[in-house]
């Protein structure tokens, strides 16, 4: 939390019924914080692609590269959104690194995060570490409260890091975005990755799909051209549009196990102009 917030915040209700997004993704990553629910649909992606937990890390890494980049750039406020059970390096760590006075919220809808970045998501004394409870679709909660937090005047690296394959276009995947990328100012930043069927055959990403679906979860692996959409009216940065362990390489390490591994994802990073 903001290391300059004290305040308390009731027990969280946990729906440890259906599985989450936020919680599969620890498990996929070796973590704890998930439940049986959680475990058993992974175990279902995984006894049919068991290359997914070595993509998640390929994903991850895909982010820890970017905020590196960013704040190269000289971008020292960060909005994550989506941001997940925390893992480190999380994204505060890696932006701190380069600069200790970073500021950075994070956001996510599924209570267990916010169990979690109480008790972890500690900064550094010259940074700032908030994060907002909220559905991604509620922009103007969130573009409210991160302001607490950061100035929107300046330059902001946006995050949404395998989150947009879980919004349908009739959820309005398409429309949250335009209005997060009006918020900012220009100069700031568009970091996105997203599921992609374009690398597998198309019965396997059927299959995936199918599997979410069924534990009542929405995935849509959005083909290049409807990725390319969300980055209307930006500026793509070189190297565009590539699989997530194809985008600057040099600024980071290989993630262990990914030779012969496809990460099944796009990324790009796009600047406002």
């Amino acid at each position: 939390m903001d290391q300059q917030d004290s305040g308390t915040h009731a027990p969280p209700r946990i729906d440890t019924g259906k599985p989450h997004p936020a919680r599969m993704y620890d498990w996929f990553l070796g973590g704890k914080d998930n439940y049986p629910v959680d475990e058993a649909l992974g175990r279902q992606l995984v006894g049919f692609a068991p290359g997914i937990p070595v993509m998640a890390r390929m994903n991850r890494a895909f982010m820890h590269r970017a905020t590196r980049w960013t704040a190269g750039q000289g971008v020292r406020q960060f909005l994550d959104i989506g941001t997940g059970i925390p893992t480190e390096p999380n994204l505060h760590q890696v932006a701190q690194g380069i600069a200790a006075d970073a500021r950075v919220v994070y956001c996510d809808n599924d209570p267990i995060v916010l169990v979690h970045a109480e008790a972890l998501l500690r900064g550094t004394p010259e940074g700032v570490v908030d994060y907002v409870q909220a559905d991604a679709r509620d922009t103007a909660a969130i573009v409210e409260r991160a302001r607490e937090t950061l100035d929107f005047e300046r330059p902001v690296a946006l995050s949404l890091i395998a989150l947009l394959h879980f919004i349908g276009d009739e959820d309005g995947a398409y429309e949250l975005v335009e209005r997060l990328k009006d918020a900012l100012t220009p100069g700031s930043y568009l970091v996105m990755s997203h599921l992609t069927p374009d690398f597998h055959p198309e019965e396997a990403s059927k299959k995936v799909t199918d599997l979410y679906r069924a534990g009542g979860l929405t995935m849509d692996m959005r083909s290049r051209d409807r990725f390319a959409r969300f980055f209307e009216g930006l500026e793509i940065v070189a190297p565009g549009i590539v699989a997530a362990e194809e985008w600057h390489p040099e600024l980071g390490e290989p993630v262990p196990g990914q030779e012969g591994v496809h990460s099944g994802a796009y990324v790009a990073v796009a600047r406002k102009v």
